[in-house]
């Protein structure tokens, strides 16, 4: 079993109401408002994230973009936060997670409003790149969500931002795909820049702070800086003793399911002739099954058969439903295969994000969950590109039989991280 750290008392975060009544385990004790709150932001924020990405591929083929240049828009933003999302986890470990959170939703309405903006292919490369620089809420959520959870809760806590991430999933493709056929693509982009400054006033007036002072790091970030912005630090992450294994699992299923994520829309489009509208239908669906695997079978089946486990049944799942995806004869077939698809994720994400969190100090988690995303935010640059280029070249099933092929291997290697440290 992964080792845990040792059992302390701290002080109650900052802003924090503790719970009423007796709590299990070590860990700050804390009531539901916070947890809310953060909800509520990573809710808003992936809102607009996802109003994006069914109007993307679409939106970059009026500039007369190729199928790779497509998928690369996509990898333009996660290279931003491969580059930024360890720093903004660093620094959040020396200033704590409400700044870092603010700034995120701010930087996002400019963002989304260049993006809007735009009228020539680098203006939309230039709109997503800033929009992954300061996409560093969802990354501080999880470092905020093992602030105020203890061990036990972890895995609901963090199955509580992957259900505001499949909520946004739900509305904001669908949103996206309607504003597109009343306003053209611009519209969506700048409702998107509304909702990021609607979200940063929200958080502003609501959002506690979860790490206290005599907790941060001493010395602040500014040491870690160039050491966080380069692979160094992801390598020490990845040599970590205890979730070093852990965290490359979590590369290889990012990897797969962004080769997917990129090209998907391009998928639909040949298969079925689909557009914004019809693809926002298809994401929207995908964000109800993640919300109800996340937000309410996550903790009954981490409580049933643990998150070891969990992380091999994911794993599995994703095997079959990406291999077949390409070859769906209609419809039925392809929401049969996707729904599969995202309750193997469902499972598997907020598990191995518990599983990480639950391996490291606790002045560690700021940083590891920084470097995890990061590690996330590089497959989600080398994935893109890979779908890209093997659907321009080898054709639509390039991206998604490569994407099986990674996950039977990562099937194979969850199974191995069960068996030695699974109950």
């Amino acid at each position: 079993m992964v080792q845990r750290p040792p059992d302390h008392d701290p002080s109650v975060p900052d802003g924090v109401t503790p719970a009423a009544g007796p709590t299990r385990g070590a860990g700050p004790k804390v009531g539901r408002s916070p947890l809310l709150v953060i909800f509520t932001t990573v809710f808003i924020d992936l809102l607009g994230f996802g109003i994006i990405i069914p109007i993307l591929p679409f939106y970059a083929q009026t500039f007369g973009a190729s199928d790779f240049q497509v998928t690369s828009l996509f990898a333009s933003y996660s290279l931003a936060q491969f580059l930024f999302a360890p720093l903004w986890g660093r620094i959040s470990d020396a200033v704590g997670r409400r700044p870092i959170i603010l700034m995120s939703l701010l930087g996002s309405a400019v963002s989304f409003s260049v993006f809007g903006l735009a009228h020539t292919l680098f203006l939309l490369y230039l709109g997503r790149i800033m929009a992954g620089t300061f996409g560093a809420s969802v990354t501080t959520a999880f470092a905020f969500i093992a602030d105020v959870t203890t061990k036990e809760e972890r895995a609901r806590g963090m199955g509580l931002v992957g259900a505001a991430f499949g909520m946004g999933f739900i509305f904001g493709p669908f949103i996206g795909g309607i504003l597109a056929d009343l306003w053209g693509y611009q519209g969506p982009a700048f409702f998107a820049a509304g909702l990021a400054l609607a979200n940063f006033t929200l958080a502003w007036f609501r959002l506690p702070e979860s790490y206290p002072k005599e907790r941060r790091r001493t010395g602040g970030p500014r040491r870690g800086i160039v050491r966080t912005l380069s692979l160094i630090r992801l390598w020490e992450a990845l040599r970590h003793p205890e979730v070093g294994a852990l965290l490359f699992l979590f590369f290889l299923v990012t990897f797969a399911m962004a080769n997917m994520e990129a090209t998907y829309a391009l998928l639909t489009e040949r298969l079925f002739g689909w557009g914004a509208r019809e693809n926002g239908y298809i994401f929207g669906f995908i964000g109800i099954v993640i919300v109800i695997t996340q937000g309410a079978l996550i903790r009954p089946l981490a409580a049933r058969f643990g998150e070891h486990r969990l992380v091999v049944y994911g794993t599995a799942l994703l095997v079959p439903s990406l291999g077949l995806l390409p070859f769906s004869p209609g419809l039925a077939i392809l929401l049969l295969l996707s729904g599969l698809m995202a309750f193997g994720s469902g499972i598997n994400s907020p598990s191995l994000s518990s599983l990480i969190s639950q391996g490291v100090r606790e002045d560690e988690q700021g940083g590891i969950m920084g470097a995890s995303q990061g590690l996330g935010s590089l497959a989600r640059v080398v994935g893109p590109l890979w779908g890209g280029f093997t659907f321009q070249q080898y054709g639509p099933a390039g991206p998604y039989l490569t994407a099986a092929v990674l996950m039977a291997a990562g099937w194979g290697m969850a199974l191995f991280l069960f068996r030695r440290y699974g109950e």
